[in-house]
């Protein structure tokens, strides 16, 4: 990496968001956030980072060295490699950094859950519907059935765990609707928000998912100030881009189609103060919204819940192993939840959640309680369930696809 001629007015500031951790003679910088990558510097290498606070110039930062050292004149064209080094990771506050959050397109962030090259996630995505136990893939003559399907909840674990309940999931979803705006109602892992859109496009190796900017406009309308606060929260989250790199392969060469991307945060404090997401202004704030947009749609409507079950092992915080009576227990219990995703009441469904205290960590309560709130199905089907377990017991965690219709 050559940065010659150097900019000495140049002033680094490290993101807040990001973590130190030494080992073996080397300091590893990573961001909290999973927006930016991981890079390992050397213990002089980190003291130099240290005046990357957006304060001190390159120049500056090299005479602060100079101090420090008793003399020793640091290059300068080392420093700024080292500042093209952070800003390649995305781990410093720069322009490139900025256009990463707020740009127009949304870069793929899971890349390596899936291939990088198209012909190879095709082959990947087809054996989520042909393998062992799949649905096979959606008829190609099949004419969806328009109106019928209302919204599917889908897995979110990664394609290699998530397998063929993806494949029954979106067999159901292809076939029994020709809706072309999809809203995906996704699981947030990283921001506190309770709720965040975003108007970027969704970038794949595919191709570009366009979101649907008027139907935002309309949720803004409806819901009012605060949906766009973190500009971060789409950045690293997988459970809407993994659903849309699905879209697009299904979809492909068949119809358009447009998304328009929620985020939900955690609906815990409903159970912690013993109340219902209905007794929360925001959350009905957003349900109302969320039908006030759809109705000022021409086109059909189909949402999809990003959202998995139970989380249960020593990953998640527990002391005990998956395994055992624990893991046949969590499957009990799984079933209710199930029960009340064919009932398709999300009252139901929150009080069953609610009676554990969300002690497995329903990752999949919101979106799916806000979904079928702002859409009121007749009825609901459990297409498929799984539970992963992982063979030292680390971990154990469920899904499910499920289908809502109206």
């Amino acid at each position: 990496m050559n940065l010659e001629p150097v900019d000495p007015t140049l002033r680094p500031r490290l993101r807040a968001s990001l973590s130190a951790e030494a080992a073996n003679d080397r300091v590893r910088i990573a961001d909290r956030m999973h927006i930016g990558g991981t890079i390992e510097v050397s213990p002089f290498g980190f003291e130099v980072l240290r005046h990357f606070d957006g304060d001190h110039t390159l120049q500056q930062v090299q005479l602060k060295l100079l101090e420090a050292t008793g003399g020793q004149l640091v290059p300068l064209t080392s420093i700024a490699e080292l500042a093209a080094g952070l800003d390649e990771a995305l781990l410093l506050d720069s322009p490139r950094f900025r256009e990463q959050i707020g740009g127009p397109v949304r870069k793929p962030s899971c890349i390596g859950c899936y291939p990088a090259d198209a012909p190879s996630i095709r082959t990947e995505l087809t054996k989520l519907f042909t393998a062992p136990g799949g649905p096979g893939l959606p008829e190609a003559t099949r004419e969806p059935r328009p109106g019928v399907l209302r919204a599917a909840l889908l897995p979110h674990m990664d394609y290699g765990r998530g397998n063929i309940t993806y494949g029954w999931g979106f067999k159901e979803l292809i076939e029994q609707t020709d809706a072309t705006v999809f809203v995906i109602i996704g699981t947030s892992h990283y921001s506190g928000h309770r709720f965040t859109l975003t108007r970027q496009h969704f970038e794949t190796p595919l191709g570009l998912a366009h979101t649907n900017q008027e139907y935002i406009d309309r949720i803004v309308a409806s819901y009012g100030e605060g949906l766009f606060d973190d500009p971060c929260a789409h950045i690293p989250e997988h459970s809407i881009e993994l659903e849309v790199l699905l879209l697009q392969f299904l979809l492909e060469g068949k119809r358009n189609f447009t998304i328009v991307p929620l985020l939900t945060g955690s609906y815990f404090d409903c159970i912690e103060e013993g109340t219902t997401p209905a007794e929360q202004p925001e959350i009905t704030r957003m349900a109302k919204a969320l039908r006030e947009a759809e109705e000022g749609c021409a086109e059909r409507v189909c949402y999809l819940i990003s959202g998995d079950l139970a989380h249960i092992g020593p990953k998640f915080g527990d002391e005990q192993k998956a395994a055992g009576p624990w893991l046949a227990e969590s499957r009990v219990k799984d079933d209710a939840i199930c029960a009340d995703l064919e009932k398709a009441d999300p009252t139901a469904y929150f009080l069953t959640i609610a009676a554990e205290s969300d002690a497995r960590r329903i990752c999949g309560l919101p979106p799916t309680w806000l979904t079928l709130e702002t859409i009121r199905p007749r009825s609901g089907k459990v297409l498929h369930y799984q539970q992963f377990i992982d063979p030292q017991g680390h971990e154990s965690v469920s899904f499910a696809a499920a289908a809502f219709y109206a």
